[in-house]
């Protein structure tokens, strides 16, 4: 491992808006860290947290979380928030199916996913954030009818993922097979666009958008 991404490691052990290994704010999110009681989003596999900090700036009244295992990555897009100021941000350092830990039920509002790994070979299906394996994990902390967004540029994910949302009989809410082509990405998608978006649209690849809710059981 490279001396740099040592350095960021230790660092984020020491900011105050980066949670690793410690779940101590279950069910006290709101009035432990944010204090306030605002609806909690949650960015899954976030990398820098591109879309957390761009729908922080949205919507103030709302506090946003990004998950990823990277330290690497989420050293800067913790210390991107606190640049910008943007006090309704935070970050966990932590595998997601392991986020049960951190939330109490029905703690969140919303999850957004935006260009996972799509695991294609059918072997590491499970691996992928909309298989059932995973819908099972974000029941345990979304409210009921809680939304799940997903942001892809991987047909397969794409598709897959609505099969999922067909066996598992949960409502659809958005299904857009090409973002850009439909022109939705400035009112419904708020007109962020992640790192890894801006590769894949220079590449010419068609961006899909699924909305879904799950029903807490």
């Amino acid at each position: 491992m490279g001396k740099a991404k040592l350095v960021k490691f230790e660092a984020i052990r020491h900011m105050d808006n980066v949670f690793e290994n410690n779940p101590e704010h279950r069910g006290k999110w709101a009035t432990e860290h944010f204090n306030n009681h605002h609806p909690i989003v949650l960015e899954l596999a976030c990398g820098k947290g591109d879309y957390a900090r761009g729908l922080a700036q949205i919507f103030p009244e709302k506090n946003f979380i990004g998950v990823d295992i990277k330290g690497n990555r989420l050293f800067t897009g913790a210390h991107l928030a606190k640049k910008q100021q943007l006090d309704n941000v935070a970050f966990i350092r932590t595998q997601i199916d392991h986020l049960d830990q951190y939330f109490e039920p029905g703690e969140v509002d919303e999850i957004w996913i935006t260009f996972p790994d799509p695991f294609l070979k059918n072997s590491k299906h499970k691996k992928r954030l909309t298989s059932a394996k995973f819908i099972e994990v974000y029941r345990k902390f979304l409210k009921p009818n809680g939304l799940v967004n997903l942001k892809t540029d991987s047909p397969s994910l794409y598709e897959y993922t609505k099969e999922v949302i067909k066996e598992l009989k949960l409502p659809l809410i958005k299904d857009y097979p090409d973002v850009y082509a439909m022109n939705k990405q400035a009112s419904d998608l708020y007109g962020i666009q992640t790192y890894y978006e801006n590769m894949h649209i220079k590449d010419n690849r068609t961006i899909h958008y699924l909305c879904f809710q799950i029903d807490v059981k």
